[in-house]
């Protein structure tokens, strides 16, 4: 599948023209409309994504949510690292923003995306069909946003990131009043949660183990990688499932498997860190020191006793 980095390449990967701003790109539909991809295979890319259809009839798929369009307005949104795909008539009315991480660090680094915008942490992320009443201030934030954003002013982004975080309000406004509303939404919420940090410590696990593992079991960020989820997605979902960090779920990873090591094989001491993928043996000899208070040999001697 392909996997887009770009907001240039995102664009070229739909066949339109290139964005004027490597980290922030708005569109209406309409504009895209001559040249866009009707039919796009599934693809991913890395950015975070609201949209507001007002006219325009086919279908979309996120995550694993697919939505027909239909007469109704429909507020939808991309997560980082999401399938997304699409076949539609090429009739649609309404905008569109596209956001890299970069862009929310240098503007709104005051936000928390994934805690602020629930919206954005949902697996299956969930198309809205809003009223005429809850579309209006979207639509005029999305309308203040384009032209500040095509009037090639010095300053237009002191006024588009404002008016980029007033849209997110009101789509969290709408979401919050849809959730409520429906159903089980929280709860497949937590189930996907505890889905993902299950197929995480199984990761773990495993790559600890292997021998040759299929990426460096330190790096938490090749975690993302191999799960298919932004980092700080899964950073996270790890924080407000489990109370820890990322980083604390390998260091536990590597003292299941250090203990398992020191009692049922004749490894010594320091064949045991190069097994488990440590460059140097007094980095693992800290760790395991300061996740216990015993060095390997006083575990292994503690072993005897009992």
């Amino acid at each position: 599948m392909k996997h887009i980095t770009t907001l240039e390449a995102y664009c070229r990967n739909i066949q339109i023209p290139d964005p004027k701003h490597a980290n922030y790109d708005i569109r209406s539909f309409e504009e895209n409309m001559k040249t866009v991809k009707a039919s796009v295979e599934p693809f991913r890319h890395e950015f975070y994504a609201v949209a507001l259809r007002m006219e325009g009839e086919g279908f979309t798929k996120t995550g694993q949510f697919a939505k027909e369009h239909d007469s109704a307005y429909t507020v939808f949104f991309n997560s980082p690292y999401q399938e997304i795909s699409w076949d539609i008539v090429p009739n649609w009315k309404g905008f569109y923003i596209l956001i890299t991480y970069e862009f929310m660090e240098q503007y709104l680094p005051q936000l928390s995306i994934l805690n602020d915008y629930p919206f954005f942490r949902i697996d299956q992320t969930i198309p809205m069909q809003v009223t005429h009443e809850e579309a209006t201030p979207m639509l005029t934030s999305f309308e203040v946003i384009h032209d500040e954003y095509y009037s090639n002013r010095k300053d237009s982004f002191r006024l588009i990131a404002p008016h980029t975080r007033l849209l997110l309000e009101y789509t969290r406004r709408c979401f919050e009043k849809y959730a409520a509303g429906a159903e089980g939404i929280t709860e497949k919420n937590r189930h996907a949660d505890v889905l993902l940090i299950s197929r995480l410590k199984v990761l773990i696990e495993s790559s600890f183990a292997d021998s040759e593992p299929s990426f460096h079991p330190h790096a938490a960020n090749l975690y993302a990688d191999y799960l298919h989820v932004h980092p700080n997605y899964l950073n996270a979902v790890v924080k407000r499932t489990t109370g820890k960090t990322l980083k604390a779920l390998i260091q536990e990873g590597v003292l299941f498997q250090a203990k398992s090591l020191l009692s049922s094989t004749t490894l010594s001491n320091k064949e045991i860190p190069y097994r488990l993928h440590f460059e140097e043996p007094t980095h693992f000899n800290a760790l395991f020191k300061k996740m216990t208070q015993l060095t390997p040999g006083q575990y292994r001697e503690s072993l005897k006793e009992n």
